[in-house]
């Protein structure tokens, strides 16, 4: 799990070539700029930032085998990273799109995961 999200929330916690803190609250608008863009790789980059999360967290913790869980658990460490972003200056864009990209990263895993999680009990 570590090793399959730790790079990935690395590479979100450079500094980017923003001109100083942006936010973006409105759900979508980034994420239609960025497919009209073509810029297909930061989307994938975002669903991929916590899938391994999502995928290993339900098969190692059967309270967490859930999709609607892992959803919640990848949105609420995706708001952190964003947060994150903000509060430190990195000069990125933290962004409701991200946060929702990498929820559902984390849930589509967690689906594909299914097979072998753990059973409470």
């Amino acid at each position: 799990m570590v090793y399959g999200t730790l790079p990935w929330v690395w590479i979100i916690m450079l500094p980017g070539d923003e001109d100083g803190a942006v936010v973006s609250l409105v759900p979508l608008r980034d994420l239609v700029t960025v497919v009209q863009d073509g810029a297909v790789f930061q989307v994938v980059g975002n669903l991929l930032v916590f899938a391994a999360l999502g995928f290993l967290a339900p098969v190692r913790f059967a309270a967490l085998a859930s999709v609607p869980r892992m959803l919640a658990v990848g949105a609420g460490c995706s708001v952190v990273v964003e947060v994150a972003q903000y509060v430190l200056v990195l000069d990125r864009v933290s962004s409701v799109d991200d946060v929702l990209l990498n929820a559902a990263g984390a849930g589509l895993a967690a689906a594909v995961s299914r097979r072998w999680w753990r059973t409470a009990g």
